[in-house]
């Protein structure tokens, strides 16, 4: 597009939006550009920040009459960097916060730009809750659309689990609220076809009993034997302990001695929405399996998990995510030995499944990994081109205990061999199938992409 037409599209955007339309060199452009996490140095042609679905539905119209590229952003913590755009149009989300609490139906209706530790602080009021997952800043609508996996997944499933209807703004324009009886395909393929079939405007989720829990930061050594006792343990527990393991050279932290700073550690969050009793007879074997670091686990209301402080920016790292059906012992000590060391800057999030995730039918949703037992995140940092040569030859190494199947929330920019892997068997073919319909075009291709061409 030529310079005069990008203009063009700036200004009818100004007279039609009733958020803000932000072009290079005004205020704010440099710091909505980009974001922390995943973010490339890259210059949309326009902000949109919008606060209406009205405003949603007129940047998707200038995306799709110009042929710029339409970036899709609520939280930003796309890790492929999908949240912004060079030379296209960014839709920024993060001031559609609205949100309506239902007691009597006990349901949550809610703007996309909220973020996970605003909603469960605001429902938290009410002593409920929906899963979101592990960290506050993350955006809602974001992370609904591509599955969502958190400290209650366990016990309430998947954030779609919880999801009741879901307002969508499709590439033709349309303003439609698709749920269980209207428009089922589309409702479907919200569920985890990460946000290719349209703009996710509103959302409706079904809000669960959770008040005081006890959770809690647990720090243990990461030796072979924790890892692999600790995954045992969690793949053992009831549905209402939910863990979420770091293996990692501790951090300065200010509650772990400090001769363990630098040391390989095992962190783990864990959150047992149970009676107070029954969740000190589960975590006690965990804290036996070896003499804990830390132990921050306490009686603690569920939103306080989420008032820890946000992250920076991120430094240069390679990753690589994917499930796992096992880790025994040459697994775990794999892993050890991957985080201590020296020098290795690497960090391996274990997330073990089941409980409720595994309950729901595999055809139900887009997500359709409903018996992978545990989910692994393994990131290397980088210093320079060298460093990260010899972390992308680990991860390629470590890749080797991971099964073939991916999750879009957990994907860089990766092949589209790759992406089809996030959507075994009879689920890509039905979610070319709803792309088809609704987004002939491939408008929304700025994401883990699903073409409409199949």
């Amino acid at each position: 597009m030529n310079p005069l037409a990008t203009a063009d599209v700036t200004e009818r955007l100004r007279q039609h939006v009733s958020g803000r339309v932000i072009a290079p060199g005004e205020a704010d452009y440099e710091t909505l550009r980009t974001t922390p996490s995943g973010a490339p140095d890259a210059r949309p042609v326009v902000i949109v920040r919008a606060r209406s679905t009205a405003d949603v539905v007129h940047a998707v119209a200038a995306a799709r009459e110009s042929g710029l590229e339409l970036a899709v952003r609520s939280g930003g913590h796309s890790g492929a960097g999908y949240s912004t755009t060079e030379g296209g149009i960014l839709l920024d989300l993060g001031e559609m916060k609205e949100l309506e609490v239902d007691l009597e139906h006990r349901s949550a209706r809610v703007q996309p730009g909220l973020t996970a530790g605003e909603y469960n602080e605001a429902v938290g009021r009410h002593g409920l809750a929906t899963g979101f997952g592990d960290t506050g800043s993350v955006g809602i609508g974001g992370i609904t659309v591509g599955g969502g996996m958190g400290l209650l997944t366990r016990r309430y499933g998947l954030t779609i689990d919880s999801l009741l209807a879901a307002e969508v703004v499709t590439a033709d324009g349309g303003v439609l609220e698709a749920d269980a009886d209207h428009h089922a395909d589309l409702f479907w393929a919200v569920k985890g076809g990460g946000g290719n079939v349209g703009v996710v405007t509103r959302l409706t989720f079904r809000l669960h009993p959770v008040d005081e829990v006890l959770g809690g930061m647990l720090v243990l050594p990461a030796t072979a034997e924790v890892i692999e006792g600790f995954v045992s343990l969690a793949g053992a527990a009831p549905d209402e302990l939910s863990t979420i393991a770091n293996l990692m050279p501790c951090p300065p932290l200010p509650f772990v001695p400090a001769e363990v700073h630098g040391r390989p550690v095992l962190m783990a969050q864990l959150v047992h929405t149970g009676p107070l009793e029954a969740a000190q007879q589960t975590l006690e074997p965990f804290r036996r399996l070896a003499e804990p670091y830390a132990d921050l686990v306490r009686p603690i209301r569920y939103p306080e998990i989420f008032q820890g402080e946000e992250p920076g920016p991120m430094p240069e790292v390679v990753s690589r995510g994917g499930f796992a059906r096992r880790i025994g012992a040459p697994e775990a000590a794999a892993l050890a030995a991957a985080v201590a060391t020296p020098g290795s800057a690497r960090i391996v999030q274990i997330r073990v499944l089941g409980g409720a995730v595994s309950r729901v039918d595999a055809a139900a949703t887009a997500f359709a990994h409903r018996d992978q037992p545990m989910m692994l995140m393994l990131v290397a940092f980088c210093d320079g081109p060298e460093d990260r040569a010899r972390q992308e030859r680990w991860l390629e190494e470590a890749s080797g205990m991971l099964d073939d199947a991916a999750y879009v929330n957990f994907m860089g920019r990766e092949s589209p061999e790759r992406v089809r892997a996030a959507y075994p068997g009879g689920t890509w073919d039905r979610l070319v199938e709803v792309k088809r319909r609704y987004d002939p075009d491939n408008l929304f291709r700025l994401n883990q992409n699903v073409p409409p061409a199949g």
